[in-house]
């Protein structure tokens, strides 16, 4: 496994994500209700272990009290992961959002990508301010997440975080409302393109994310993209789903290090 630095904190290259976990497939109702089924408290823990055993000591996940309780959990038995925080964006105030995750011990905390978009497309993106201060007055790692390229363009400019969170994808209009709505996700390569070329002048470390457009993609397309287009210090966040493929962890570490990602 390879290690990316942020102010002296050791974060994997390769973090594993928590959509699965939350039922969040960004493919279907199906496999949305598939996932919750599949992922008991001691899957879900079962599947951090084998991420650890890997060399993966980094998780991204909700700061909801589900996920929150199962670390505490895996944490108790012994396990050592880290955690980075992400805001939800359903808890209407992003501030007792932040509030819950910073009681449960994250490494960082980054605002929800929904719910940045919304903001900037509403123009009323300066409300992250006081959201990017009150992360960092607590003294761990500050970030913010997004789909649109122009939001890391107008916070290269107007914001001081320590990493970004860019989605290859934007499959859902923001500006109505930020959290996930029922509508059918759209995921083009144009905002792939899109968003690689903005990462690219980016000079925050970038976190990337949604790489395999939920699943519509192959592994090995993907992570050859990622390792093609990603600069030294960034990482990206990959959701597994052992159900699918029992060795998901292995396969995505032995195609990274096949295209030399790690």
């Amino acid at each position: 496994m390879r290690y990316i630095n942020i102010k002296n904190i050791k974060i994997s290259r390769f973090i594993i994500g928590g959509n699965p976990f939350s039922g969040f497939s960004h493919l279907s109702k199906e496999i949305d209700i598939k996932m919750k089924k599949y992922f008991t408290s001691n899957r879900i823990k079962e599947t951090l272990r084998e991420a650890e055993k890997y060399g993966i000591n980094t998780f991204i996940g909700r700061a909801d009290n589900h996920i929150m309780r199962i670390l505490l959990e895996y944490w108790e038995e012994g396990g050592k992961i880290q955690w980075i925080a992400q805001t939800c964006p359903e808890i209407k105030s992003q501030e007792l959002s932040i509030d819950m995750a910073i009681n449960n011990n994250p490494i960082g905390c980054y605002i929800h990508g929904g719910y940045v978009d919304y903001l900037f497309l509403n123009k009323r993106i300066v409300e992250v301010f006081p959201l990017i201060e009150r992360i960092k007055k607590n003294g761990i790692l500050s970030g913010i997440a997004g789909h649109i390229p122009e939001v890391f363009i107008w916070a290269e400019k107007n914001i001081d975080v320590d990493f970004y969170m860019c989605s290859y994808y934007n499959p859902i209009y923001r500006k109505e409302k930020p959290e996930k709505s029922e509508e059918e996700e759209q995921f083009s390569d144009t905002d792939r393109e899109k968003m690689i070329k903005v990462i690219k002048k980016l000079q925050k470390v970038v976190i990337h994310y949604k790489i395999m457009a939920a699943g519509r993609k192959t592994p090995e397309e993907s992570i050859s993209f990622l390792s093609k287009n990603a600069r030294e210090n960034d990482m990206v966040c990959i959701g597994i789903y052992p159900e699918m493929k029992k060795e998901m962890i292995k396969e995505n570490i032995e195609l990274m290090k096949k295209f030399k990602f790690l």
